[in-house]
């Protein structure tokens, strides 16, 4: 309950003028149920990080509207010494500068604008009358989004999720209070780099991951100052960095940015789902991104619709069994 809290250091009651759902938007920054960075509770989503630029630490609530369908007040709580610069950037993190209206207009009446006359799916078409909420968050903080992504190279999502709670777990630090029971922030990029090669063994990172985190980290503070750039400046200045990929560029970018556009081109699953969902068949990346080209400039928000349309693609083969060297 908000009495229950302490004061907040900063507060703001967002009336963003549209439908906002705070889960369903803030969602894809939790990395599993267990997630001690991130977490969605009865009383909002909670979220413990730096300030990007002076590492002021803070934590974040963001309770959620009265409802998800219609427009509706979002009240945000923050705590700790970074707590009037998150609360500045509120706006940008719930995506309410993330422009649906344009992509909008195409599904009413249904397929009507839509270029080259291409008509989604009624499946996809539902999924966004279902949630209009849905936005595009943007965190602007590069350095802790990468750390995440690297994770998730070329393991399973159980791998993904356990390398980053192992990472905050050992090596992150306190969150202000009141952060709930078990949250914690991010750590440093110094304390990633002080990390010995035996703990990343230990905590099941694969060594070109390791690699590539500490190329991340003695790159902290070049990396943070692409939080507000242009969204191409951004991929093309990552895709330079040994061990950062286009995949993990966009991952990335999905987060930091809100990038609209920006599709995972290389993801294990991706392109089948989206290939069956849009022609009815498996395909390829090139074959993705030719069925995604008329809704150029919202490549990404068609993918997160099919991703909400309920739609399950077909899995062929036995299932990747990670192997496990932490003891050898």
């Amino acid at each position: 309950m908000l009495n229950s809290l302490p004061i907040p250091d900063a507060s703001v009651v967002l009336t963003p003028g549209v439908p906002v759902d705070v889960r369903l938007t803030l969602g894809v920054l939790q990395r599993g149920h267990a997630d001690p960075t991130v977490q969605s509770r009865p009383d909002g989503v909670w979220l413990c990080f730096r300030v990007p630029g002076t590492g002021d630490p803070v934590t974040l609530l963001v309770r959620p509207a009265p409802s998800a369908l219609v427009a509706g007040p979002v009240p945000v709580l923050a705590w700790g010494p970074g707590a009037r610069a998150a609360v500045a950037g509120a706006r940008r993190l719930l995506g309410l500068d993330d422009d649906w209206s344009a992509f909008d207009t195409g599904l009413v009446p249904e397929g009507a604008g839509e270029p080259g006359g291409a008509v989604l799916p009624h499946a996809v078409r539902r999924a966004r009358r279902a949630h209009p909420g849905l936005r595009l968050p943007a965190t602007g903080r590069m350095v802790d989004q990468l750390f995440m992504v690297v994770l998730e190279q070329k393991v399973t999502h159980d791998q993904a999720r356990a390398g980053w709670r192992w990472l905050v777990r050992s090596h992150g630090e306190p969150a202000p209070a009141p952060a709930p029971e078990g949250m914690l922030l991010p750590p440093t990029a110094e304390a990633v780099r002080r990390i010995p090669s035996w703990q990343w063994h230990a905590g099941w990172v694969q060594p070109a991951q390791s690699r590539a985190l500490l190329r991340v980290a003695e790159r902290a503070t070049a990396l943070e100052r692409l939080g507000n750039r242009g969204v191409d400046e951004v991929v093309d200045t990552l895709t330079k960095l040994p061990g950062i990929g286009v995949w993990t560029a966009a991952e990335t970018v999905q987060r930091t940015h809100g990038a609209p556009d920006t599709v995972a081109v290389g993801d294990y699953h991706l392109a089948h789902h989206v290939g069956e969902v849009l022609s009815g068949r498996r395909t390829d990346d090139a074959g993705m991104l030719r069925l995604l080209e008329p809704w150029a400039g919202h490549r990404q928000r068609v993918v997160r619709l099919i991703g909400l349309s309920g739609y399950r693609y077909s899995r062929f083969g036995p299932r990747l069994a990670p192997a496990d060297h932490r003891r050898r």
